[in-house]
């Protein structure tokens, strides 16, 4: 039986999932349940949206208000959710190319508006569910199925991404980095406002296989021998950082308006119409 502090908030008989063993996407559902159950979450009151992709199966495993979406445009039906249940608590989870790729618009803009959502980025540095193509975030000169003599494109930086859009709650954590993950996750949950948390996941199926980690211990090992704290990287230089992650909480403002205020200050003042 699963541990019953999840119990509520999974769909026991959608289970096993379609994951490869070893794939993070299940560390990453794992951190939000722990998040949520921590919050005490009313899971009627909760709506989880994702798009298409590996990681976007998880709403397919999560008892909550679930919508599985088209291909990257998540955010654009969860900003539709808030706008008309604003009493929901409204969560986007899905992959870097879901998210950065065709749905980098949408991510830009609910940055931008300061939608009152949290967003859970699995960022595996690939495409996986479709066979391994490069992603917005796959690393330079990285292997890929459509880079087959290396990726010659510079990936986004989601955190920097998301703070220079307007996001107001960034964070970044790893699938080795668990207590980080549900700790940020439960911050970006009760910030007021759009908050960002990435995940680096892996994906040994494919990236790794194509870049010499095949296996998942190999990721693992990787994510600890590799990943700085915030405020340690604040110390070292440019060359100490190069090819290092860089976890922590990047950016929070409590004192931006989200859209939704202003939305209901501007129709207060033509007469409550909403």
């Amino acid at each position: 039986m699963p541990n019953k502090k999840y119990y509520e908030y999974v769909r026991k008989d959608r289970l096993p999932s379609v994951w490869c063993p070893g794939c993070g996407n299940g560390i990453v559902m794992k951190t939000f349940l722990e998040a949520a159950s921590n919050l005490g979450l009313d899971k009627n009151k909760v709506a989880v949206v994702s798009g298409i992709g590996c990681s976007s199966r998880v709403t397919g495993y999560l008892d909550f208000n679930t919508l599985h979406t088209l291909h990257g445009r998540a955010i654009a039906f969860a900003t539709g959710v808030k706008l008309a249940r604003p009493d929901l608590e409204v969560v986007v989870m899905g992959g870097d190319g879901d998210m950065l790729a065709i749905g980098g618009n949408h991510f830009i803009h609910a940055c931008r508006r300061n939608m009152d959502m949290t967003v859970i980025l699995f960022n595996n540095n690939i495409y996986g569910m479709t066979g391994g193509q490069y992603s917005p975030t796959t690393p330079y000169e990285s292997i890929a199925s459509t880079a087959p003599y290396g990726n010659l494109e510079n990936s986004f930086d989601p955190v920097q991404m998301a703070i220079s859009s307007g996001a107001t709650y960034v964070a970044r954590s790893t699938v080795y980095h668990y207590t980080q993950s549900v700790k940020y996750i439960e911050n970006a949950i009760k910030h007021k406002g759009m908050s960002v948390v990435e995940i680096v996941s892996n994906c040994h199926t494919y990236f790794g296989r194509y870049n010499g980690m095949s296996k998942p211990a190999q990721f693992m090992d990787y994510f600890k021998k590799n990943t700085i704290m915030l405020s340690k990287a604040k110390t070292m230089s440019e060359e100490e950082l190069n090819g290092k992650i860089i976890i922590g909480e990047f950016h929070n403002d409590e004192n931006k308006k989200t859209y939704l205020e202003l939305y209901d200050e501007l129709s207060q003042q033509l007469g409550g119409v909403r």
